[in-house]
């Protein structure tokens, strides 16, 4: 038992290193970085910090997206429940060939889809915002999310349905008030990856937004210059970056845990 916890340790350490160094890296000056290896900051600084925070053009990027990832898990879960609902209560012809193309779509790479959504969304006024963004990335979200949630949901009864027709709820009731309170492990695990895939995702996002709706992740390329890159401020938005995602988790990580025990991830 003591081997392993020692093991542990070390693995967790191990893991924990790129996230230090991300870090140790955001309190230096560029000049310090490139200048050779240390271990902490020898003159520690937030200039990179606050030079994101005082550049719109950063912190915009943080809120655009943050605006279209959250638009695409309330979109996704809101278009998932039903269906996963359907697949898991009721049998149609062509119930498994349905399932499997809305499986297939997210095993597509996004490249595939580019091209069309470059030139449906500029066709018809979407490009350059976010509900572009956030509808693009539905068609990788809401598949990943009616498999996560059909799965939650065929482990519940359905006598429970019955019943609560028989004591007189209608569909709409019985669903928020009942069966939903069932299934909260599964929405918070289906919203969590809905929310983590389209916050990494960048070629879709890059492609369909130039300025007004620019993610992060493509403004963090403005590093790039004809004197190199800047590191510290690099490594400070690359810290920044992660933050939504360990605030996601903090907040769902209960139902995270069920959801990995309980359902189908």
């Amino acid at each position: 038992m003591k081997n392993i916890r020692l093991t542990l340790v070390f693995y967790i350490a191990f893991l924990m290193i790129p996230l230090y160094w991300l870090f140790n890296m955001s309190l230096k000056t560029n000049t310090e970085i490139l200048s050779g290896f240390s271990l902490w900051p020898t003159n520690p600084t937030l200039d990179n910090y606050i030079t994101i925070f005082s550049d719109a053009g950063w912190y915009m990027g943080y809120v655009n997206s943050t605006i279209y990832v959250g638009l695409n898990t309330i979109i996704s879960l809101a278009v998932a429940l039903p269906a996963a609902y359907a697949f898991s209560r009721y049998r149609f012809m062509g119930d498994k060939h349905l399932f499997f193309w809305l499986l297939s779509n997210r095993m597509a790479p996004p490249a595939v889809f580019v091209l069309p959504f470059f030139q449906l969304y500029s066709s018809i006024g979407l490009f350059d915002t976010h509900i572009a963004v956030a509808l693009a990335h539905c068609l990788f979200n809401v598949p990943l999310a009616v498999w996560i949630l059909e799965g939650f949901m065929s482990g519940i009864p359905k006598e429970i349905d019955e019943t609560a027709q028989i004591d007189g709820y209608s569909f709409g009731a019985f669903f928020l008030r009942i069966f939903m309170p069932l299934i909260k492990s599964g929405i918070g695990v289906a919203a969590f990856f809905c929310f983590m895939f389209s916050w990494v995702e960048l070629l879709i996002a890059r492609t369909l937004t130039s300025v007004d709706a620019k993610p992060i992740a493509a403004v963090m390329t403005r590093t790039v210059s004809a004197s190199g890159l800047d590191w510290g401020v690099l490594a400070a938005a690359g810290v920044l970056t992660i933050i939504p995602g360990a605030i996601v988790i903090w907040f769902v990580r209960n139902h995270i845990a069920k959801g990995f025990a309980l359902g189908r991830v």
